[in-house]
């Protein structure tokens, strides 16, 4: 009896362990359950890019959290100016004019080996944004800005790969050498190719933030 007692009592304590076990490995799990949110950091960008075969100065900036040791996801902001150096001042009533504007979106960033003092990243970003013609009325004369003119198919959507070759600078510094090319939808502007804004671009990142590595359990 004393035997079948203990028994019964193993074998209850057993099954209150297999339930607990169970109960902890049928929680609800969802796509996201498995990321572990580790950093985050934002960055300022400047560089140089040619459209229309024009030199253009781009700059921006991007946000983003570092999931699961290295992919980083975010939101990305850019504007840009062409035909720097447009303005010819012996030409008379020369009529120069500039593409203007901006994009933004979301951008997924796999980080390779994040550790190391140099390394590799390969942001891409998906996004849409708005363009359209500044004229400049000579030096520091420029069209109000708010005058821009955006004609109605100057929407367009852009995916814009990278690759930065970064260095870590500090455990919250670092910077990248930023090399990207703008693919977008047409953009229809008087006189302008549909491919307008398509293009390379050349520039310098400057991230700081917390780039912690989370444990691995």
């Amino acid at each position: 009896m004393k035997r079948t007692a203990m028994l019964i009592l193993a074998i209850l304590l057993a099954m209150q362990n297999f339930a607990q076990v169970d109960i902890k490995n049928n929680e609800i799990q969802t796509l996201f359950s498995t990321f572990k949110s580790c950093g985050f950091y934002g960055a300022y960008s400047i560089g140089y890019s040619q459209m229309e075969g024009k030199d253009a100065l781009v700059t921006g900036g991007r946000m983003g959290l570092i999931f699961n040791h290295f992919t980083a996801v975010g939101v990305a902001g850019y504007g840009f100016f062409n035909n720097l150096d447009g303005y010819h001042p012996f030409v008379e009533d020369p009529v120069w004019y500039s593409l203007a504007g901006g994009y933004g979106g979301i951008f997924i960033e796999p980080i390779i080996n994040g550790l190391k003092p140099v390394h590799l990243s390969f942001p891409i970003l998906f996004g849409a944004g708005g363009t359209g013609l500044v004229r400049n009325y000579g030096p520091g004369q420029w069209q109000d800005p708010f005058d821009i003119h955006f004609p109605e198919n100057a929407f367009f959507f852009v995916a814009e790969p990278a690759v930065e070759l970064e260095f870590n600078l500090t455990n919250f510094f670092r910077t990248a050498v930023t090399l990207s090319y703008r693919f977008t939808s047409d953009v229809e502007l008087t006189g302008k190719s549909k491919d307008v804004l398509q293009g390379l671009f050349l520039g310098l990142t400057f991230k700081l933030g917390k780039f912690q590595i989370c444990p691995l359990d």
